[in-house]
């Protein structure tokens, strides 16, 4: 038995907004191409992707939307109250099936990851965070990793740990559990007065009652490096993974926080993006039996950031560390330059140094402000010191 579950169909291709959206279908395809050329195949159990059923989307979706959904899928009428017609949520063809391909994959892989027929799943197709219980928004039309938390959670889980590392902020993930106590959903975004949705204030902690504090988010300012991203991430992700206890760890490795993505102003390099991707995993093992959930999401640098940074992360999984400056396969790079993109070259460079949170506090700094208004904000309401722990 391998120890990581790769869902993967060239079905998933047909979630395609058109020609000139920035979500398109070549970034799955030349990610998958990369994986294929790597070798990851060979240490990956790889299944196909099926549709959700109506049933299964209805746990995280109004059913008025749901066939809302697959009306404007075979209409092409806009639904504009709905989000379905807009710029950001144009209509295709057989929307509903596409979309609730994505939902089925990361469902089915939550499936087998709680059940223990895998440890570890991957979708670089899914990660639709923005995804409300009855609207489109924000490129996602059904929320699968809303979906997988749920399956896990009406699989037993008592907690569940959802780390979102999309430059945006996972606002619909949040929605569906900001009363759910069992959901510590940690979002690390560019901060919402710079970007889309314009939501995830340090402030925002969750309702009074059982579940505040289990909402947390991290709105690092624009143009943040790689180095202070780590240093955000490590100054509240672990500790109150830790405090939470989470038997699985979902997380979202969206990679338009890069500093060539087009739709973000944050400047994270693909390695660091990949230590983040490491920490995930490390806490998995370290708090939830090594049960992890690893989904993708935005990025639309087609070809020179988006297959590395989710071939990173499918090797990460697998537990194949890719070999960092390797030169990256020459099949691969010719693929990319016959869509007329620009292909790169090597896998990385090198690890990102970043300073501890324990080597002090700096108010002058604008992350550092913000991770310390995120700690008083989330850490006392967990019973922690926000100065020191």
């Amino acid at each position: 038995m391998h120890l990581a579950r790769l869902v993967w169909s060239p079905q998933l291709l047909e979630y395609d907004f058109g020609p000139g959206h920035p979500m398109s279908p070549a970034r799955l395809d030349l990610t998958m191409r990369l994986v294929q050329e790597l070798g990851l195949l060979d240490h990956l159990d790889v299944v196909d992707a099926a549709p959700a059923s109506d049933a299964v989307i209805q746990t995280v979706h109004d059913a008025d939307y749901v066939a809302a959904v697959r009306r404007a899928g075979t209409t092409l009428e806009p639904d504009l109250a709905r989000g379905l017609g807009t710029d950001d949520d144009p209509l295709f063809p057989r929307m509903h099936e596409a979309a609730a391909r994505q939902l089925g994959g990361s469902v089915a892989l939550a499936d087998a990851v709680w059940s223990g027929e895998v440890t570890h799943g991957v979708n670089v197709a899914g990660g639709m965070h923005h995804a409300m219980p009855g609207a489109a928004s924000g490129f996602c039309v059904y929320n699968d990793a809303a979906a997988a938390i749920r399956r896990l959670l009406d699989r037993g889980a008592e907690r569940v740990a959802y780390l979102d590392f999309d430059a945006h902020h996972g606002d619909g993930v949040e929605a569906i559990f900001w009363d759910d106590p069992r959901v510590l959903t940690v979002s690390v975004h560019e901060d919402g007065r710079t970007l889309f949705p314009g939501t995830g204030a340090s402030s925002d902690v969750g309702p009074p009652g059982p579940a505040e504090g289990t909402a947390v988010n991290l709105p690092v300012p624009a143009r943040t490096s790689g180095a202070a991203w780590l240093r955000a991430i490590d100054a509240v992700v672990p500790v109150l993974v830790r405090e939470h206890r989470p038997q699985a760890i979902v997380s979202q490795h969206g990679c338009d926080a890069h500093g060539r993505d087009p739709l973000s102003n944050l400047s994270v390099s693909v390695d660091a993006q990949t230590t983040a991707q490491q920490w995930a995993h490390a806490l998995a093992h370290e708090h939830a039996d090594g049960r992890w959930l690893a989904l993708g999401g935005g990025g639309y640098a087609v070809s020179d950031v988006v297959p590395l940074a989710w071939a990173a992360l499918v090797a990460e999984a697998a537990h194949v560390p890719l070999e960092r400056g390797a030169e990256l396969p020459a099949a691969w790079r010719a693929a990319v330059e016959a869509l007329d993109l620009d292909a790169a070259r090597t896998l990385g460079r090198a690890d990102v140094p970043f300073r501890s949170w324990s080597e002090g506090y700096d108010p002058a700094d604008a992350v550092d402000r913000t991770v310390q208004a995120t700690r008083r904000a989330v850490f006392p309401l967990w019973g922690l010191d926000p100065m020191l722990d």
